[in-house]
């Protein structure tokens, strides 16, 4: 049986991918797994499909392997802003399933993959009678809701320089290869900026050596500078990852991580003071 159209998704049938690329299923012990797997099936998430808006039923739980969702808060006036990222990390659809049922945003695909999916009632009944499952899915969902209290604090705090390069950072840890296949409206819409504000920073960025802007996408030239770039936000949820499933990352030594901030070294931009 080939692949089958379902909702506007793919979902893959009959073949051989393993569920445990994404990376919080690879950390199940094999008891839980193993009552997971036979409602577990994958399909395939193209970028720009919209998973679900704001108040839709959530139907369905996902574990990406290396696709990319975000979950957006739309403004009446047009405007939008990213409160959460998922990937092969962790899972989605959890969180506001267990409190109204209804998506707490527009979840939409920044960068096609797989993922694999089971109904969010049956995944429900799994979590009652499995205690590990449920502790590890609560502290996942924990680190989700720190992710989304910290944006909120970078949106309103932070120079769009160094949010940038956080959310390059933020894709570069949930693929393997160094071109992220992103464009100067996908970055707009996620740092809630204009498409003429976001050019001008890879400019920036592109002069300091830190990335390469090519056709396809935006290769990452320099992870350490964009690391020191990034602003305070991106080491903090990185930390609050690892916490739960160590390993999330690796990309690079966790170490790095707690080395201070000297962007202001590397960038032409002026960078606002930490108070």
């Amino acid at each position: 049986m080939g692949p089958q159209e379902e909702h506007g998704l793919i979902v893959l049938k009959d073949l051989h991918r393993d569920h445990r690329a994404n990376r919080l299923l690879a950390a199940l012990e094999p008891a839980d797994f193993a009552v997971l797997e036979p409602h577990l099936e994958i399909v395939d998430l193209r970028k720009c499909t919209v998973l679900y808006e704001a108040g839709d039923y959530i139907r369905f739980t996902y574990f990406p392997h290396d696709a990319i969702v975000s979950l957006v808060e739309d403004m009446e006036d047009g405007r939008a802003a990213e409160v959460a990222l998922f990937g092969r990390e962790g899972v989605f659809g959890l969180l506001s399933a267990f409190i109204s049922g209804e998506a707490l945003g527009r979840y939409v695909v920044v960068v096609s993959g797989t993922a694999s999916r089971i109904p969010i009632e049956r995944m429900r009944q799994i979590l009652v009678l499995r205690s590990r499952l449920r502790r590890m899915v609560a502290a996942f969902n924990e680190a989700v809701l720190a992710q989304a209290f910290q944006a909120v604090a970078c949106n309103a705090l932070h120079p769009v320089e160094a949010r940038c390069c956080r959310w390059l950072l933020n894709t570069h840890d949930r693929i393997d290869q160094d071109t992220l296949p992103l464009t100067h409206e996908t970055l707009a819409e996620m740092l809630g900026v204009q498409r003429s504000t976001v050019s001008t920073v890879l400019r920036a960025l592109q002069a300091t050596g830190l990335i390469v802007q090519q056709r396809g996408g935006i290769v990452v030239a320099d992870r350490a500078g964009l690391e020191q770039a990034a602003c305070e936000c991106y080491h903090k949820v990185r930390l609050r990852v690892e916490k739960v499933l160590p390993g999330s990352y690796s990309r690079s030594d966790l170490n790095t991580l707690l080395q201070p901030a000297k962007a202001e070294q590397l960038l032409t931009y002026p960078i606002r003071p930490r108070r």
